[in-house]
């Protein structure tokens, strides 16, 4: 075997191209084999990577492990970049794979499945196996979920050549033997990565994947995948073990051996004739049409060794079964395969195959699926996202309507959420004219960039709202979302920013969390690492940056650096050529180290050329062709000199290398070494001296600050060191990228009441920025805050979550790779306030009366009033004649301050059109569109006009309050009440409905009743004696729903009585007031209230409450988004608040106990009871029998005033203290009392209590028991003691007996937890008896006892019975010489489990052909000569004592067909064996002898039938003659004897026996030497 060199043997990212010499032949066989299918295999690559989402969900069947499922979803989702080398690979690897499955299947244990992947070691490797299955079991009971054992093997020989009948085992070299190897780790949190890989076999075959296959068509060689032992554990555990434990682990490794032998048997009888087979379909699918909705399935069989790996594909691309959950169900079963499409819909008509793959090659077939629909149906896509045209409809939006109009209704606001937290943004779409079936393209955008669906984010689209959600926000999800809804041509827009904070560090000062890591140049063995800075730095300068590395599909991190680097990217090296990797980067600074970043997107260690064919081809489409183009290989080649060597980046830590590949290679895999050398030298130095790199990309560490340097690179293969390239130019090792200056000219602006808008000049000279951090800062405070925690391109940002009404200070910094740069000078102190602007037009301008020259106009107040109110309206008026409109004309010169006005000197039967303008200390606004056309003419109609100033407050997620002002034109007659109508938004206008059936005298009304979320409008209507009038204006679309953070009036009762409502509001505004009403009528100067205002905060007061003051009390809010609520009083509230008056006013002491009392720790005697709240001048009296006691040696009394508790402890209880307890207190005003009566036997037991208290403080003083002594069964069937102690210390020494003797433990007990154990293993009868346990010291001892005899010791083996029986493993079936065994294990067997078993609900009867019994831990039940009546259903019955316990298994179909055939042959496989002929002994491997002598070899041979016996000379048949004789005798004996040896007798010679069941071969090598003295002699002759 070939010595592999150091770095290959103690590192896993060995090249490939070392193999076995032993396999060499065997492999270019086999290559030579497949040249005629390498048609085949030349789509590879690209027919693997379609294959890879199905074969990870064979896979699963076979391993039981979801997660490889979830692999191919998760490879499939960045473009099967690294996978589809993976599985193009597995197939060369597959026989050895199967082999170790095999195994796997039969064991059902994960540590059994290790060690079977190594069984090709044999005895050689036991001590290796038992030592793996210890570390595995330690790995485990220690709570390590991945050991990372792994356990050299070797490959599986892939000749189709038969074996010869002697068997050999390949040795290995020492050489080659695995060594320890530390790997630098930190200590840090563990991130799993789920969706990708779980096994540890999976991920070494991805690591072979793509330079085996490669390897395999370019040189012939074979790919020979090992394991390496390793450990890679932070702590080291040591521990004693005891007799017992040594005996069972000597029994464990036993039967591992036992095992490994029984598993050996069973890889050989799945492959009797140990060739291999091409995959075959038995039987093809058909194909089908169906109907929508219907399901469908495809089956198929198939045959081949290794067992083929079947593939299903939709027009030619793999099936994703994890992408369409419930749409697609693949199974695989004894050889048959289905794909069943449930629903199935039009889009699914297509063309179907499978593909069946192994070593031996693959095939397909395929099948056609028709999916009709039912007349008169549309397909909704088809109006959307295609080719219109293609309808037969022929139908657009523009058919349906000229124009949409989109608008958005509860819009999501400027967000604020934390690193790790979900976060959800949200818009309802309102789409005028709504066309169903017409579905509008919703997008979201951050920062301008469209945002894709990923585990990160989530889209939902509910046919009226649009959402995503952030699962797992983090600082890369931080910035301007904008929602976009398509509807055709048309499209509107709306943008909200989401802000992300750091979450809190795990170590205090720690900076925050790096962000945005990208991986950037990747290649075979190196990536470039790049990221952004975080804007928190913990209040110290961050020093560097550690990066992390994972194998996707591990959870184990590696830390790539020692120490820290400062640069924002950084060149990992050492990855191993074909696995993906995922990374993270954590920030370090004096206080520790900060949280890892949001891990990359996983990146293939893989040669550009190689990713870009692997993107090509699994869209490419199926040609029906496959062309292959083979080239002879050419061995041997040195590689010429790598071209275009070039420096790419420098810094002070590194340089990064780049060159391209020579043209003169050869086809085997070429690796590099770099060397170095100081500039004007020629002193070159090898940079990796034992490791070639294998990527054109190289990053050169330990370089001094300062110095030049040149490059050049060597390639080397097999053949040999190639010429070195040339050198690069002299390289100064510093950073060629300087940190930014700082920004200039920072000037902030007023935005909103809670925003700034702050802008600033680039610094001068920046390159490669990648943006910019803001901080605020209260003025004065000196505490800075960061407003962005995602660097913002640009010179302008909006910094939010600010507080109304402090004023800020900013300042900002640029970022780039290199680092953040000062911070730029303070910008001015700016106050938070809404940037004051003119206000938006008025609107919805009604006529509400009309007279033969004047005109009242009413209108609604501007939706936007520019952050400051409304000082006042203008009104223009134009005339109208013939529908043509003449100039506006002013109708007032000074500003109405109503919402109503009266336009004089109008012309009668002229019809005129109105516009209001709105005014505030802004200015004037702009007036609002022209009014629809009135005329102006005398109102005659009896009826009132309509209502005006409608408007609805006190908005809540059920109610609402509707506020009107009445009709200016009242009619013929007076107004004598209202109706009012409502309906919701979207509805018809005959769905108004009247609220009220009689009509209303005020003018308001709370309407109820809402639904929360529905959108509703009202109108009112006025009546008098004549008839109900015009309704009014319609209000504005109100939402039922109540919003985050109101409040609502709150009555208070203070504490002298004084009655109040109480109102806070935290969205005021510098010009906000509280408007307080009465009946919603403002409250002028009543005599009878009192109002307070101080900031947010209003109080109106009851001077003395009574009937007059009853009604609704309600506060509105100015300038606000309409904060307002009321509070009713009616006489039941009156009389509850004036009841609570009185009671503040005459107080008494509220308890939250009585007097009670306990028994202290020292049997002390404690009086108490507890106050709701005393104040500083409370006062307490104790009184016993009417007498008042005082402070003494026998009374402790206490008040204590902060908690109101008030305690009196007598030190003992004696005959005298019977009677009555009385504690009086006061407090002010305010008094209180309590009593407590202790006589009689409630007396006599508070006093033995007490003494019996006082007894166990004197026993606790010294080591005492806290739990009595007691047991549990473990999970291994252990019995455990324990009991709980307490007041140990160091000299404290516990001692066990069993029925009165001492028992000897190994470990000295460290009173760990307070918890003392004694772990009895393989509990049994003769472990009954009483147990005891003691403690002592030099403060005392103290004991404690438990029986384990009769009833108790059945009690507790009944419990260890039934965790032996919870133990057991399914039953399993194996086929065995003798007949069928029916087998499970448990985790050990004691006698007192009984077991039976059950055939067909009948109790078996054992005899001599139906035996059952126990071997070590295994439960069997052997048939034997089975037939068919013994097949049907098995049971197991484990009865603990208490329950008995199940295992059954279904001995008949199929599987007792397969048992009783694998009988069947391993029963004549046993005669065979027994008879085969065979050479029993008597010949030596070697014989020596002197020329001249005689030889006389004899040995002895069987074989029933007698064999047939041949002998061989060096390979070549040969037989007596007068010098060599040759017998054989009575069928049995052999000679050989040669009268006189000669040095032409020299040789190997065989002897051949032979039967009808076998054929064996034996060899001695004859080695005739001549003496010294006659060679000599001969010599002399011929001189």
């Amino acid at each position: 075997m070939m010595s592999l060199p150091f770095y290959q043997r103690h590192h896993e990212h060995y090249d490939r191209a070392y193999r076995h010499k032993a396999l060499s032949s065997t492999v270019s066989q086999y290559q030579k084999e497949t040249k005629s299918k390498s048609a085949v295999y030349a789509q590879g690559s690209a027919a693997y990577a379609r294959g890879s989402a199905a074969y990870r969900h064979s896979s699963a069947a076979g391993f039981s492990l979801d997660s490889s499922a979830a692999y191919s979803h998760g490879s499939s989702a960045y473009d099967l970049e690294s996978a589809a080398y993976s599985h193009g690979s597995t197939a060369y690897d597959s026989s050895a794979m199967q082999s170790k499955r095999s195994a796997a299947y039969s064991l059902d244990s994960e540590s059994l499945s290790t060690s079977s992947a190594a069984y090709s070691h044999a005895s050689e490797s036991i001590n290796k196996l038992a030592a793996a299955y210890r570390l595995g079991s330690e790995a485990y009971s220690f709570g390590l979920k991945n050991s990372n054992l792994m356990i050299e093997d070797q490959s599986y020989k892939m000749s189709p050549k038969a074996k010869r009948a002697k068997q050999s085992l390949i040795s290995e070299d020492k050489e080659n033997e695995a060594l320890d190897y530390s790997v630098p780790i930190f200590t840090g949190r563990q991130v799993n990565i789920s969706g990708i890989t779980d096994t540890e076999e999976e991920r070494i075959k991805e690591s072979a994947a793509y330079v085996a296959k490669r390897n395999l068509f370019a040189t012939g060689e074979g790919v020979s995948v090992s394991k390496v032992a390793k450990t890679t554990s932070e702590e080291e555990h040591h521990e004693k073990k005891s007799r017992k434990v040594a005996i069972r682990e000597s029994a464990e490794r036993v039967a591992m051996k036992k095992t490994l032998e029984e598993t050996q048997a069973f890889h050989r009888k799945l492959n009797q004739d140990k060739l291999l087979h091409a995959p075959e379909f038995i039987i093809e699918p058909r194909s089908h049409t169906i109907w929508e909705k219907e399901n469908v399935r495809f089956n198929c069989s198939v045959a081949g060794w290794p067992e083929p790996r079947v593939t299903w594909y939709k027009n030619n691309v793999p099936i994703d079964v994890q992408a369409h959950p419930g749409k697609y169900i693949i199974q695989s079963r004894y050889g048959l395969h289905s794909l069943e499409i449930t629903e199935c819909e039009f889009d699914d008509t297509a063309q179907y195959h499978a593909s069946a793959m192994n070593v031996k090659g693959e095939v397909s077939v395929y099948a056609s699926l028709v999916v009709k629909r039912y007349k008169g149906e549309i397909d909704a896509s088809l109006l959307h996202g295609r080719n219109l045209s293609l309808s037969p409809f022929a139908v657009t939006p523009h058919g349906y309507a000229s124009r949409f109009e989109i608008s958005f209704v509860d819009k999501f606001d400027v967000a604020f959420g934390r690193e790790g937290e979900t976060m959800s943004l949200g818009c309802t779409v309102v789409i005028n004219p709504d066309i169903k079936r017409f579905k509008p393209d919703i997008e979201w955008y951050r920062n301008g960039v469209l945002i894709t669906p990923s585990k990160w984010v989530q889209m939902q689209w509910s046919g009226e709202r649009a959402s995503l959600t952030l699962t797992h926000a983090n600082k890369e999800d931080e910035g301007l979302y904008t929602l976009r809804v398509a509807m055709g041509e048309y499209y509107e827009e709306y943008s909200g920013y989401v802000f992300v904070r750091d979450a809190d560090a795990e170590i205090p000062g720690a900076p925050g969390a790096p962000l945005d890591v990208q991986c950037l140049d990747a290649n075979k063995d190196y990536v470039i690492v790049s990221w952004k800075q975080p804007a928190v730095d913990g209040g110290n300068p961050i020093l560097g940056y550690f990066i992390d590395r994972c194998e996707v599909g591990t959870s184990h991190w590696t830390q790539c650096n020692e120490n820290p680097v400062k640069f924002a990217r950084f060149p990992v090296t050492g990855l191993i050529e074909g696995r993906s990797y995922i990374f993270r980067v954590r920030a370090v600074n004096k206080a520790g180290v900060s949280l890892p970043s949001r891990v990359s997107e996983p990146v293939a260690a893989l040669d550009p050329a190689d990713r870009a064919r692997l993107r090509s081809h699994p869209s490419a489409p199926w040609t029906g062709q496959i062309i292959v183009t083979e080239e002879e290989p050419a061995e041997g080649v040195v590689p010429g000199p790598p071209t275009d060597l070039q420096v790419i980046e420098a810094t002070k830590n590194y340089v990064v290398l780049s060159w391209k590949p020579p043209g003169q290679r050869g086809h085997e895999g070429i690796m590099y070494f770099v060397e170095k050398c100081v500039a004007g030298t020629e002193d070159w130095q090898r940079v990796n001296t034992e490791i070639p790199v294998k990527s054109p990309r190289f990053a050169v560490f330990d370089l001094s600050e300062g110095k030049s340097y040149c490059f050049r690179v060597r390639c080397c293969n097999s053949a040999g060191i190639g010429e070195p390239s040339e050198a690069t130019e002299a390289t100064v090792v510093d950073d060629k990228l300087d940190i930014p200056k700082a920004p200039g000219r920072i000037m902030p602006t007023r935005n909103t009441d809670t925003s700034v808008v702050v802008t600033w000049a680039e610094p001068p000279d920046a390159k490669e920025l990648v943006g910019y951090y803001i901080e605020s800062s209260v003025e004065g405070s000196g505490r800075w805050e960061p407003c962005n925690n995602n660097p913002v391109k640009g010179t302008r940002f909006v910094c939010h979550g600010l507080s109304t009404g402090e004023k800020y200070i900013f300042r900002v910094r640029a970022v780039n790779a290199a680092g953040l740069s000062e911070f730029s000078q303070e910008s001015e102190p700016i106050e938070v306030k809404a940037a004051i602007a003119a206000p938006s037009p008025p609107y919805d301008i009604v006529v509400l009366e009309s007279v033969r020259d004047s005109m009242v106009l009413g209108w609604k107040q501007p939706e936007a009033i520019g952050g400051t109110e409304i000082t006042g309206y203008y009104v223009n008026y134009r005339e109208v004649v013939d529908g043509v409109p003449g100039k506006w004309k002013e109708a007032n010169i000074k500003a109405v301050t109503d919402r109503a006005y009266r336009i004089e000197n109008l012309k009668e039967n002229m019809v005129y059109q109105f516009q209001v303008a709105a005014a505030n200390l802004a200015g004037v606004g702009a007036p609002s569109k022209p009014s629809k056309s009135f005329k102006c003419e005398e109102w005659t109609i009896a009826v009132p006009g309509p209502p005006h100033d409608v408007k609805c407050t006190e908005v809540r997620k059920d109610s609402l309050v509707l506020l009107w002002k009445e009709p200016v034109y009242s009619g013929r007659t007076p107004v004598v009440g209202y109706y009012v109508d409502m309906k919701e938004t979207e509805a018809k206008e005959e769905r108004w409905r009247s609220v009220n059936e009689k009509p209303l005298q005020k003018k308001y009304l709370k309407i109820g009743g809402l639904t929360q979320g529905v959108s509703y409008v009202f109108r009112v209507r006025a009546t008098n004696q004549a008839g109900v009038g015009k309704p009014s204006d319609v209000t504005d679309a109100v939402i039922a729903e109540t919003r985050p953070g109101t409040k609502e009036v709150v009555v208070d009762v203070d504490d002298n009585g004084v009655i109040s409502l109480n109102f806070e509001c935290d969205q005021m505004s510098p010009d906000s007031k509280f408007i307080w009403s009465k009946n919603y009528e403002p409250i002028e100067d009543d005599p009878r209230l009192n109002i307070d205002t101080k900031g947010g905060k209003s109080k109106l007061s009851f001077k003395n409450l009574g009937e007059d003051d009853l009604g609704i009390y309600s506060c509105i809010v100015t300038d606000t988004d309409g904060v307002s609520s009321s509070y009713t009083i009616d006489e039941e509230e009156m009389k509850r608040l004036l009841a609570l008056s009185h009671e503040r006013q005459f107080p008494t002491v509220p308890l939250i106990s009585e007097l009670a009392v306990e028994i202290l720790e020292k049997g002390e005697v404690r009086f108490w009871l507890q106050a709701e709240k005393l104040s500083g001048n409370a006062k307490a009296n104790f009184v016993f029998n009417d007498k008042e006691i005082f402070n003494g040696e026998k009374y402790k009394m206490k008040v204590d005033k902060n908690t109101g508790l008030v305690e009196m402890i007598m030190d003992k209880l004696e005959e005298k203290d019977e009677g009555t307890y009385t504690f009086q207190l006061q407090d002010g005003k305010a008094t209180n009392q309590s009593s407590l009566v202790l006589i009689g036997d409630v007396f006599k037991k508070l006093r033995d209590e007490a003494d019996f208290q006082r007894k166990e403080w004197h026993r606790k003083q010294g080591p005492h028991f806290v739990d009595k002594l007691g047991w549990e069964v473990t999970d291994e069937c252990n019995v455990m003691l324990k009991c709980k102690v307490a007041n140990i210390k160091k000299e404290t020494h516990i001692v066990w007996y069993k029925d009165d003797r001492e028992i000897m433990v190994d470990e000295e007990h460290d009173f760990k937890d307070g918890v003392c154990t004694l772990l009895i293993s393989e509990f049994s009868k003769k472990d009954a008896g009483t147990y005891e346990v003691i403690l002592k010291d030099d403060r005392g001892k103290d004991s404690s006892e438990l029986k384990l005899k009769d009833t108790a010791f059945a009690d507790l083996m009944n419990e260890v019975c039934r965790r032996i029986a919870l133990s057991a493993t399914d039953l399993k079936i194996q086929s065995t010489a003798e007949g069928i065994r029916l087998y499970s294990y448990v985790t050990y067997y004691v006698e007192d489990l009984r077991v039976g078993w059950v055939h067909n609900d009948t109790q078996i009867k054992f005899t001599d052909r139906m035996r059952t019994g126990v071997t070590g831990e295994q439960i069997w039940l052997q048939i034997n000569e089975p037939t068919p009546q013994d097949k049907g259903r098995y049971i197991m019955e484990l009865f603990d004592g208490n329950t008995t316990h199940k295992k059954t298994v279904d001995l008949s179909g199929q599987a007792f067909d397969e048992a009783f055939a694998e009988f069947q042959r391993l029963k004549q496989a046993a005669i065979a064996e027994k008879n085969r002929a065979r050479v029993l002994g008597g010949l030596p491997d070697v014989v020596t002898i002197q020329e001249g002598k005689a030889l006389n070899l004899s040995c002895t041979v069987w074989g029933d039938p007698t064999p047939e016996v041949s002998w061989l000379k060096n390979e070549k048949s040969f037989v007596s003659d007068a010098n060599c004789i040759l017998k054989f005798e009575s069928g049995k004996n052999v000679s050989f004897s040669i009268s006189t040896v000669s040095t032409q007798d020299s040789g190997k010679y065989s002897i051949v026996v032979k039967n009808k069941y076998g054929t064996e071969t034996s060899d001695v090598t004859v080695s005739v030497y001549i003496p010294e003295e006659e060679r000599e002699s001969e010599q002399e002759k011929k001189q």
